[in-house]
């Protein structure tokens, strides 16, 4: 067994937050910990959170055997927050205080050229680490991460869009549809930390084999075409102030669809139940391959733009020298 599978008793674990428009670590400490709700309605200052939260049935709303005990931000007074709406009973001036107290970290951080940074303390430590989309934003740092994968260090990201169950009747099956040929979807804020949820919503749908990616757009309007070894044309338009929220089209050789995802608990619960199971198990739920494979997609996708929409290609980027 792996030295760091836990059984099945409680799992203490610490939360590493925030960044600037992500309550991650409110509604992530709440599934684990349940909430004041006085105190997240006075004090949590994302009105969504507090909405989804509010429709969940007190007996459905928890993961059970698992817990955040401690919490760490980069300014005190958000921990603070996060601690008091919650119920989180430990706020730590220094992330590595966890270290020792806790089985295994959630860095419910999005910006993905700090991760190395905030995960290498606990990745050295031996703790098993879970991180926000998008794992990283450059090569460097997802070299950084594929040295510690193929280390057997435990570490773990995803989106919630590889969880919403709207999607899920397509994972892999779209027979109905004939032969994908298009699909697309809108996205909001930047390409950086939101097209992540984009790429992750498609890719259990049509699987591995991203040949190239190109983005025509700007920062805050990204238009990201790519193609796929299947034959399917993929486009995301990433752009700053469109709707949150994955209308995801399947267009085929024997028909369409539009599918919205709207259950945002759904999806969060669903990665962080993923995340625990994998601490119980040592089981990946899915390989790390395609974690890879979307961290190349993200990067390849800032490259094309910095360089005025040349296409990458999306295999061979590590051949390549920059």
């Amino acid at each position: 067994m792996k030295s760091w599978v836990k059984k099945p008793d409680a799992i203490r674990l610490g939360i590493i937050g925030m960044t600037e428009g992500n309550g991650h670590p409110y509604s992530w400490s709440a599934i684990f910990n349940g909430y004041d709700r006085e105190a997240m309605t006075r004090e949590c200052p994302f009105a969504g959170i507090l909405a989804y939260l509010n429709k969940e049935p007190a007996d459905k709303l928890r993961i059970t055997g698992a817990n955040g005990t401690h919490i760490y931000c980069d300014r005190r007074q958000d921990a603070e927050h996060v601690a008091k709406c919650s119920l989180i009973p430990h706020v730590v001036d220094k992330p590595e205080t966890m270290i020792g107290n806790v089985d295994a970290v959630i860095i419910a951080t999005d910006i993905g050229g700090e991760h190395v940074k905030r995960a290498r303390p606990f990745i050295n430590a031996g703790l098993p680490v879970f991180i926000d989309k998008p794992l990283c934003d450059n090569r460097q740092y997802l070299e950084q991460f594929r040295k510690w994968v193929n280390e057997k260090r435990p570490v773990m990201s995803s989106s919630s869009m590889r969880y919403a169950k709207e999607f899920m009747p397509y994972h892999h099956r779209t027979e109905e549809l004939g032969e994908l040929r298009f699909i697309s979807m809108p996205m909001s804020k930047k390409w950086e930390t939101y097209g992540i949820h984009a790429l992750e919503a498609i890719y259990p749908i049509v699987g591995p084999g991203f040949e190239t990616i190109q983005n025509i757009g700007i920062a805050e309007r990204n238009i990201v075409h790519m193609t796929h070894r299947s034959g399917i044309d993929i486009v995301i338009a990433c752009i700053k102030d469109v709707q949150y929220g994955g209308a995801l089209r399947l267009s085929g050789t024997s028909g369409n669809l539009t599918v919205s995802s709207n259950d945002t608990f759904y999806a969060f619960k669903a990665q962080l139940q993923a995340f625990i199971d994998f601490l119980r198990s040592g089981e990946y739920p899915f390989p790390f391959s395609e974690t890879d494979e979307l961290m190349r997609l993200v990067i390849g996708g800032i490259e094309s733009r910095a360089n005025g929409g040349k296409v990458i290609n999306v295999k061979s980027m590590w051949r390549d020298q920059q």
